[in-house]
């Protein structure tokens, strides 16, 4: 085993982790900005598309046609989700829309 073959778990590990800090925070961004926005579906859509292509995108790269290294960039991706919603204040995560603003939109 080389130091190059012990090297890429962890880099895995970290990538996954920086895409998942990324789509998970891209989408509370994408959720937080929906709220006001002209056409929030228009944004939710590109938000949608644009962080999936990316996180597919550079899973693809990093596992180099190795499924262990994709094995460790999921987890670094899910452990990512996990810290992220962890270190959101709890008054984000509860539902705090305010019920006037909801009614604009047609049931």
């Amino acid at each position: 085993m080389t130091m190059s073959d012990s090297i890429m778990p962890i880099l895995s590990v970290f990538a996954g982790a920086a895409l998942g800090t990324f789509f998970f925070g891209g989408l509370w961004w994408t959720v937080r900005r929906a709220l006001s926005a002209q056409q929030p579906g228009f944004l939710v859509l590109g938000s949608m598309l644009g962080r999936t292509g990316l996180v597919v995108l550079v899973f693809y790269f990093v596992s180099g046609g190795q499924w262990q290294r994709l094995l460790f960039c999921l987890a670094g991706f899910v452990a990512a989700r996990l810290i992220v919603t962890w270190l959101l204040p709890v008054a984000e995560r509860i539902d705090t829309v305010p019920v006037a603003k909801m009614q604009r939109h047609a049931p």
